[in-house]
């Protein structure tokens, strides 16, 4: 494993840092972000789901990820089709206001279904959708992903209610301030519904893959992949869990603190600290 307390930036992230630590760049305002770990069991140990980003991405471009993007204003409006965990649970555990981790679940649910086609929801509070493979779940999620329609109207109209309960709060991560676009991303973790697959459908990516977390790991540390630094830390945390239910369980119970790697200037070169 990587020790990522202290890396050297290089190319244009080290452009940018240093030009930020000179007080040439303004910090931007972080957006509000969700991201999913989503999780199944496999023959050798829990398995993530991840997406690698197009190159042509305006952020994290080439990077493997997981399903995950910003908080869209509709995500707000869902709480007449919200099952589970009340908002203020949520914002206990993230370190945020009720209104804020409602949007956050939402943001998640939404994400997750228009990158991967999974959905965690379903007709009552014990039930999930069992299958969205169908050509209207694609017009869907199609529609989503365009913004065409709103995450609330789309639950009222399929008379469905988001399972907050399946999402379990893992991570609270910012961007660090010399990036020109960040986020403010909570990470929460949830199991592959029984009935539902992964479908390769978001425009954002050009690859997916279920792989077992310590091979993630393994793959970015030879040089293979490339990772953001919440994502491999993520996947490092996970590769300690024999099984999807165990993962389940200590989300419940984690202790959540928000990571805004900061950067420190040695002459010509810059270095992202995270601690």
């Amino acid at each position: 494993m990587r020790d990522l307390s202290s890396q050297l930036l290089t190319g244009r992230l080290a452009e940018v840092a240093l030009d930020y630590a000179r007080g040439l760049r303004t910090p931007a305002d972080p957006r509000p972000a969700s991201t999913v770990i989503l999780l199944r069991d496999g023959s050798a140990g829990p398995e993530v789901y991840l997406l690698r980003r197009q190159q042509t991405m305006a952020f994290a471009a080439g990077m493997t990820v997981f399903p995950g993007g910003r908080v869209d204003a509709t995500d707000a409006t869902v709480a007449d089709s919200w099952s589970g965990p009340a908002p203020e649970w949520f914002g206990e555990r993230l370190g945020c206001s009720a209104e804020t981790a409602a949007a956050y679940v939402a943001a998640a649910v939404r994400e997750t279904f228009e990158e991967s086609g999974v959905l965690l929801a379903g007709p009552s509070a014990d039930s999930v959708v069992d299958d969205t493979t169908g050509a209207d779940w694609e017009a869907d999620r199609v529609a989503l992903e365009s913004r065409e329609l709103g995450f609330s109207e789309f639950l009222h109209r399929r008379g469905l209610v988001l399972r907050a309960d399946l999402l379990g709060p893992w991570a609270h991560w910012i961007t660090p301030e010399f990036e020109p676009k960040r986020y403010d991303t909570a990470f929460f973790v949830a199991a592959l519904p029984a009935g539902q697959v992964t479908r390769d459908v978001t425009s954002e990516s050009d690859q997916v893959t279920w792989i077992r977390p310590a091979d993630a790991v393994a793959a970015v540390d030879a040089g293979q992949v490339l990772m953001l630094p919440p994502t491999y830390v993520c996947c490092d945390e996970l590769a300690a869990y024999d099984e999807v239910a165990a993962i389940l369980d200590a989300a419940g119970e984690r202790t959540i603190r928000t990571i805004l790697p900061t950067v420190r200037i040695d002459g010509d070169r810059a270095y992202l600290e995270t601690t």
